[in-house]
């Protein structure tokens, strides 16, 4: 599953509604806006967003063992220290969880669907 939203998101919510008996392990990256002298960064989608998030998603089903994927992409003004990126992968092994997570996350800043401005300090 996939989102993308301008809302802050709970990391515990997200795990509690993966939870299942079949998997093992969760596989989880948190992406925040770090501190390069700027505000924050503004993240606008462009058109094809949904699509290459789709696509990496399903890939990533048919490459590894894993079960369950959520992807949740913040967009708008973001200030340092806030969430902007969240990758969960649930599988009965945590092989197929990791794998899948560094590949989501590897995928997605090669292939970069969005518009990323910095805000620069003062504005």
């Amino acid at each position: 599953m996939i989102k993308i939203q301008r809302e802050d998101f709970s990391i515990d919510d997200v795990i509690n509604t993966m939870k299942k008996r079949s998997i093992g392990g969760f596989a989880i990256w948190l992406g925040v806006v770090r501190d390069d002298n700027i505000k924050g960064l503004r993240i606008t989608p462009i058109d094809l967003t949904e699509k290459v998030f789709n696509e990496i998603e399903e890939e990533a089903f048919k490459r590894f063992d894993v079960e369950l994927i959520k992807i949740i992409h913040r967009i708008g003004d973001l200030l340092i220290g806030e969430n902007l990126l969240l990758i969960v992968c649930g599988a009965p092994h945590r092989r197929g969880a990791l794998n899948a997570c560094t590949f989501i996350l590897e995928e997605i800043k090669k292939r970069f669907p969005f518009k990323k401005e910095e805000i620069p300090k003062g504005v």
